[in-house]
């Protein structure tokens, strides 16, 4: 406990029959008060697994540190109500999980996996940490990715939250099993060599008051504002007070819990638009410095936003990762604190999925622009990096459409069959669903991130268990099997998504410099830059290939294709011949701003990366 006198605070659980007259809290240092348990013969006086409650004034409260709360089995909630109880997590020595492998080294390409464990059996169920240990990071692996970024975590007592309404920040999510089982999948990501990122929400708290931080001590502020700026006007939900030393000890030790006791390597922070502005960036942003630099802006979480990664930086020198939700383009977000800056490592280039989505549902295809395109994807600051994606999470579920959905709809439950011709609607989906990943892969940012199973174009949407639905968990859940079947169409996005991934491996275009846009034809519908010195080149247009298409390119040498979204074993249709070479003119001088210049073939709606191979020029 952290405000008030002794009186208040009581302990009580079956340890003591749940007596309410325990003897009261003590006063320790800091303003914290804690309870006095004598051993007996020799053990603590709460055994592991308990159930504890903490009484407040006499009102029954879970521990806001508690590290395991379970929420009663639906037989028990007639007598026991529906509120999540803390269970005294403190086992035996010999039982407890000890973590056995290095955290890997920092990545210096950030290719992330983002995941909700829940989600992530083709099983109608709430899955486990265990199973997503042994059949879910294998995946991850073998398409490429080095990161995983695990959300809803932090325990919540509404599933339908998404994780984003937190009740326990001290608490692994009960749901999928111990925390030993969560320090487990870590340990064992670490010893795939995966960079394991969590999303944290300190930017608002859940507004229950039974089982959550919400009035915890009997006070509307207590960790948080009172009145209006306490109070989320969208998420109905509590916003903290960042001035509060209760509440800076509370949310950084909370950030140290989860990489000392967890073995995380750094956090996804929710939210931090919502924490910078006053106004929780809801009036829109044009990029105008005064809307960064005013009263609008919440100096208060900004400094505690620059306390946070100054510790994740002191906890883990050379290896800790921050990543900032924000849409608004702060300056100075992703630079460190001794430059005045905020100090995150990267933030995310969310104007790029919000761009995708307008253009499926409003442009047709013969009116795209390519300049648009290329600006929202290489729109960022120097100096701040960016993780790129073609769609979030948040438009999995209902009510909105992934990409592949957005291109395919009806026809991703009839028209997937790899035995016959794909028809017009699926050609194109594939096509467009290939093409769109590689160009923000390569374009868009210094790392790259992915939803579970948007990788292979997961159709339908993602839906919880609500009164809504019957309860059901048919769309809370990832269709592995249809990646898996060699006779959908499926796999062949899931084999890209591996091929693009380990093509970054083998160049490292996320970690170079950012790419030169040499062409942006809007007639021809074609994008053509260079990075990592890979040459991408993009063919937008329907129906129109482009036989010799003359591009530019900085170095001068013979050049293959080392990637192709229209390769046969890759969903395609094989246009292109793959042992064919592209040389430079070596009579050149110039072309579209780069040193040289070459032909290459161009089919409709295809996109392909060259590498150099040689020396010669023709």
């Amino acid at each position: 406990a952290s405000a008030g006198w002794s009186g208040l605070y009581h302990l009580t659980g079956e340890f003591n029959s749940w007596d309410r007259s325990s003897p009261p809290f003590r006063k320790a240092e800091y303003k914290r008060w804690e309870p006095v348990l004598p051993s007996m013969e020799g053990k603590t006086a709460i055994k592991h697994g308990e159930k504890v409650k903490v009484l407040v004034n006499g009102d029954d409260r879970v521990s806001p540190w508690a590290s395991y709360v379970i929420q009663p089995a639906k037989d028990r909630q007639h007598e026991e109500g529906v509120a999540y109880c803390q269970h005294f997590w403190n086992p035996p020595a010999q039982d407890a999980y000890v973590m056995r492998h290095p955290r890997p080294a920092r990545p210096a390409s950030l290719r992330v996996y983002e995941c909700h464990v829940g989600i992530s059996s083709w099983e109608g169920k709430v899955n486990t940490y265990k199973d997503f240990t042994a059949t879910v990071l294998p995946r991850i692996v073998k398409l490429g990715y080095n990161t995983v970024q695990l959300m809803a975590v932090m325990e919540h007592a509404y599933y339908g939250s998404f994780g984003y309404q937190v009740t326990s920040f001290f608490a692994p999510s009960s749901r999928y099993g111990t925390p030993d089982d969560l320090k487990a999948l870590v340990d064992t990501a670490h010893s795939l060599g995966l960079t394991v990122l969590l999303d944290v929400v300190h930017s608002h708290a859940s507004k229950n008051v039974v089982d959550g931080l919400n009035m915890w001590d009997g006070s509307e502020a207590g960790y948080f504002h009172a009145g209006e700026r306490g109070t989320h006007p969208l998420w109905d939900s509590r916003l903290f007070n960042y001035t509060l030393w209760e509440t800076l000890r509370f949310l950084l030790s909370n950030l140290r819990l989860w990489i000392e006791d967890f073995g995380f390597d750094g956090f996804r922070f929710d939210g931090v638009t919502s924490m910078l502005y006053h106004s929780r960036g809801l009036s829109g942003f044009s990029g105008n410095y005064t809307e960064y630099f005013g009263l609008n802006t919440d100096t208060e979480a900004v400094v505690y936003l620059m306390l946070a990664n100054e510790l994740v930086k002191k906890l883990l020198p050379d290896q800790g990762i921050t990543v900032a939700e924000d849409v608004s383009g702060m300056p100075a977000l992703c630079r460190p604190v001794t430059e005045g800056g905020t100090g995150f490592d990267y933030r995310l280039s969310m104007a790029v999925p919000d761009m995708w989505i307008k253009y499926l549902k409003e442009v047709e295809d013969d009116d795209w622009s390519m300049g648009h395109i290329v600006h929202t994807l290489a729109n960022r600051r120097w100096g701040e990096k960016c993780i790129g994606y073609a769609e979030s999470h948040d438009q999995c579920l209902v009510g909105d459409k992934t990409i592949a959905f957005w291109l395919m709809d009806k026809e991703m439950y009839t028209g997937m069959s790899s035995l016959y011709p794909m028809n017009p609607v699926v050609s194109r989906g594939m096509s467009l669903h290939k093409m769109i990943r590689l160009l923000v892969h390569g374009l868009s940012g210094e790392g790259y991130l992915n939803f579970m199973g948007n990788e292979f174009g997961h159709p339908e949407w993602l839906d919880f268990p609500r009164v809504g639905n019957g309860e059901s968990y048919h769309y809370a859940r990832r269709q592995w099997n249809l990646a898996d079947d060699q006779n959908l169409l499926y796999r062949y996005l899931n084999q890209f998504d591996s091929a693009m991934n380990h093509l970054e491996s083998a160049h490292g275009w996320l970690a170079s410099e950012p790419g030169y846009v040499s062409t942006k034809h809007e007639d021809d519908k074609v994008i053509v830059f260079e990075r990592a010195g890979l040459v991408f080149c993009f063919n937008f247009h329907p129906s129109r290939s482009l036989p010799d298409y003359r591009i530019g390119v900085e170095v001068g040498g013979e050049y293959q294709i080392v990637l192709d979204t229209d390769w046969a074993e890759l969903g395609g249709h094989g246009s292109r011949d793959r042992q064919a070479t592209s040389h430079t003119d070596s009579s050149s001088k110039g072309y579209n701003g780069r040193r040289t210049e070459m032909m290459v073939y161009l089919p409709a709606r295809t996109g392909a990366v060259w590498r150099r191979v040689g020396d010669t020029s023709m």
